[in-house]
This record gives C-alpha cells, sequence and structure tokens, in this order.
C-alpha cells in the first residue's frame, strides 16, 4: 500500500490556511501553485507549503487530516511554528 501526505497551505505568514491529503505530494503541491488545487486555495491565492507531514499509509494520512481540520487555528499555527518558525515555501526545498 502506497503512504501518504498531510499539508498545509497558506498566502504569507499566519494567513489563510487550508489542510489537505494526498498520495503525491509534489503533484498535489504543482496543482495548487498552478489554481488547479481546491476552490479555497484559489479563492484565497494559496501556494505556499508551510508543512508537510509523511505518514505510512493514506488511511493514516486521511486520519491526520481529519485530525488537524478540527483543531483550533491557534493550534495549527503552533504546529506550523514548531516545524517551520520562517514559515518558508517548502516546495522551495522539494524535488520536483
Amino acid at each position: 500500500m502506497r503512504g501518504g501526505w498531510t499539508y498545509i497551505m497558506t498566502n504569507h505568514v499566519r494567513g489563510a490556511l487550508y489542510v489537505g491529503v494526498t498520495a503525491n505530494l509534489a503533484a498535489r503541491v504543482a496543482q495548487h501553485r498552478a489554481g488547479k488545487g481546491s476552490a479555497h486555495c484559489r479563492k484565497y491565492n494559496l501556494k505556499r507549503l508551510v508543512l508537510a507531514e509523511q505518514h505510512d499509509t493514506i488511511d493514516d494520512a486521511i486520519r491526520r487530516e481529519k485530525l488537524l481540520k478540527s483543531w483550533k487555528r491557534a493550534w495549527k499555527i503552533e504546529l506550523i511554528e514548531k516545524a517551520n518558525p520562517e514559515w518558508r515555501d517548502l516546495w522551495e526545498h522539494m524535488q520536483h
């Protein structure tokens, strides 16, 4: 079985947030950056990947996505800032 990813996109530091799940992170982020991702990402111009978590299975990734979506915004910001304090665009560091 293939693994999966949970990820968070934003438009700027502490801006609008989008939590997603995918089996292919590079392809999914490329979709968002091209304006072909979710309607929420298009509406708020969310093109900066600020958090990515790899999971052993897609089912694990889906469970984590559901959990993250239930979190308060402040908790999501804290999670991002622990892993990526400068809110760097992780897309720039990915192999694509």
